[in-house]
């Protein structure tokens, strides 16, 4: 199973206010088992953001967390016509076209999307592209 991690997941390990034991679990197998994540190009875009504005050194928290990540193994996917053409069909079930990308990711590569974002979860649960981490792990994370 490919895991399409989302920015939601990732900012999770640097935000002392955001921090959730199920996050560190996540960061834990991207660390040992790379090749079983993928991103959007969009995800590095994204959590460099937040971080700087959440983090009170953003630039080192990315340079130091999310850049030896990207670098490690985790497959991360441009915008291609075919991404953009599967997202679409996402957006018209009602999220946004950034959320659209991971979850177009997701099927895609045949993985799920890993979140914390309820709301975009929920427009797409019947659609089994994405996991919901408030709810626990996935039943074949272990595996």
């Amino acid at each position: 199973m490919i895991w399409v991690l989302d920015a939601s997941v990732a900012v999770r390990w640097f935000i002392e206010e955001e921090t959730h034991p199920l996050a560190d679990e996540v960061l834990e197998k991207v660390i040992n088992e790379p090749e079983k994540f993928a991103v959007p190009e969009l995800f590095a875009f994204e959590v460099f953001s937040v971080l700087q504005r959440l983090h009170p050194n953003g630039l080192e928290a990315f340079r130091k967390g999310i850049i030896p990540l990207l670098q490690g193994g985790i497959f991360r996917q441009p915008m291609t016509e075919s991404l953009a053409v599967k997202a679409n069909r996402f957006v018209k079930l009602g999220l946004t076209g950034y959320d659209a990308c991971y979850a177009a990711l997701a099927r895609d590569l045949k993985g799920r999307w890993l979140t914390f974002d309820e709301k975009a979860h929920r427009l797409i649960q019947e659609e089994k592209a994405s996991f919901f981490l408030e709810d626990g792990m996935p039943e074949n994370w272990y595996g």
